[in-house]
């Protein structure tokens, strides 16, 4: 029987073990002298009135503004904001809707979905604030990915080219919930 203990396979092992803690360490100290800085933000746009196309429009190029990488993700009735034809007509609906200084039984008159969108679209002209088609090339040129919902193209027998040149088509809700669950932020509008 043999005492001889030979150290040599421990010691290689030993000794590549060592090297790949450092190589670890050496990355991991890598990846914490250069955080991630990059956050995320997910909107689902749900509603095509003029007033509803603002918010989510506003708020993903303002976040991309500041170096979020955002998507907005638009269904059914949000959908028309990303139609070139449709989001040029968009309406301010008078009735139940407590910022229009009309009584309901008014509002609901015939023709006054016309004069309040008419009068709002003046107090955007007059104010200067863009209007919906400018505020979706704003977020396609400042990166905004604005997704249409497949679904709802097809429910709503739409085309693809009925949308803005640079708007993502054929996206379902499992591509939107996935952004969402890696999102930082997630809003519903």
């Amino acid at each position: 029987m043999s005492t001889d203990t030979t150290t040599e396979p421990e010691d290689a092992s030993l000794e590549d073990l060592l090297a790949r803690v450092d190589d670890l360490e050496t990355r991991l100290a890598d990846l914490e002298a250069t955080p991630d800085d990059s956050q995320k933000m997910v909107v689902v746009a749900t509603k095509g009135t003029l007033d509803m196309a603002y918010p989510p429009l506003i708020l993903a190029s303002t976040a991309a503004a500041f170096g979020y990488d955002v998507t907005v993700f638009h269904t059914f009735w949000g959908l028309d904001i990303l139609h070139e034809e449709r989001s040029s007509a968009l309406k301010l609906s008078s009735v139940g809707n407590p910022n229009v200084p009309v009584p309901n039984a008014i509002a609901a008159l015939p023709g006054m979905d016309e004069v309040t969108t008419r009068l709002m679209r003046k107090r955007i002209a007059e104010n200067d604030v863009a209007t919906v088609e400018e505020l979706v090339d704003l977020s396609i040129e400042t990166g905004v990915d604005l997704q249409a919902c497949q679904m709802t193209i097809d429910l709503l027998g739409y085309d693809e080219d009925d949308f803005f040149d640079g708007v993502t088509t054929g996206v379902g809700a499992a591509s939107a919930f996935r952004e969402m669950v890696e999102a930082d932020v997630q809003l519903l509008v």
